[in-house]
């Protein structure tokens, strides 16, 4: 005869009544939203040196500087500059992207020697990408915002009037990318601007656009293009880009 399992200890005591089924949990509250990571004091200071740097180094091109050809190393930059050499090879780095300068290994950085050959394809992009564009921004825009540009037409009559090649690119790039501006099209102003900086790296020997009468002329044609901008003369415009976009530089 099989054998009964053997009831638990206790098993003639009354057992509790079974628990009552626990309270459903109250829904997690959502979590917050991701802070963003911001900057260390450090690291904002230092991306702002590494920012004066390449403004400083940009300019010394311009002006010529820094010499086409020439051998430069980061701790010699540095020296001259008053910081240390990271952020002169951080900017560095950032001119070798933009086709200003070259790596030499364990010496530094050379200053691309350019042709006029190359100047001249720099300029003929340049008319490919803005000419169009203005062509059919003179259709559309209205006078009135044509006119708001000429704050920045005048600035670059007085940076050429003053003779430093550096002052006037600013102000050259600051009028053409306005222009742009009007397209609306952020890409077309960022891609423009990257080639008006390029030509405005003059080859050796070719300064006769820098000298202070070729920026005061160059200047010049950009009252006069809104001047025909203004008017609606769509033959006066086309001539004069095509002026302007003749000269590299």
């Amino acid at each position: 005869m099989e054998q009964g399992i053997p009831a638990p200890a206790g098993a003639g005591i009354p057992r509790s009544a079974p628990a009552a089924p626990a309270a459903p949990a109250a829904p997690a509250a959502p979590a917050a939203p991701a802070v963003p990571a911001v900057p260390a004091p450090r690291e904002v200071r230092r991306a702002s040196v590494r920012g004066q740097v390449l403004d400083a180094l940009r300019t010394a091109l311009v002006t010529g500087e820094l010499r086409p050809g020439g051998l430069y190393s980061a701790p010699a930059l540095g020296e001259r500059l008053g910081v240390s050499a990271t952020p002169v090879r951080e900017a560095m780095q950032q001119l070798t992207l933009e086709g200003a300068v070259e790596v030499v290994p364990n010496r530094g950085f050379r200053v691309v020697e350019r042709d006029a050959r190359e100047a001249a394809e720099l300029a003929e992009v340049r008319a490919l990408v803005e000419v169009p564009v203005l062509l059919r921004l003179a259709g559309t825009v209205p006078a009135g915002r044509w006119a708001g540009l000429r704050p920045l037409a005048e600035a670059t009559v007085r940076a050429a009037s003053s003779g430093s090649p550096a002052a006037y690119a600013e102000a050259d790039r600051a009028f053409h990318g306005a222009v742009l501006a009007l397209s609306g099209n952020e890409q077309l102003v960022r891609v423009a601007g990257d080639l008006h900086r390029r030509a405005q790296w003059p080859p050796p020997g070719a300064r006769a656009r820098t000298a202070r009468a070729g920026l005061i002329a160059d200047a010049a044609e950009h009252g006069a293009l809104l001047d025909a901008l203004i008017a609606r003369d769509s033959a006066a415009v086309r001539a004069l880009v095509d002026a302007h976009f003749a000269t590299p530089g």
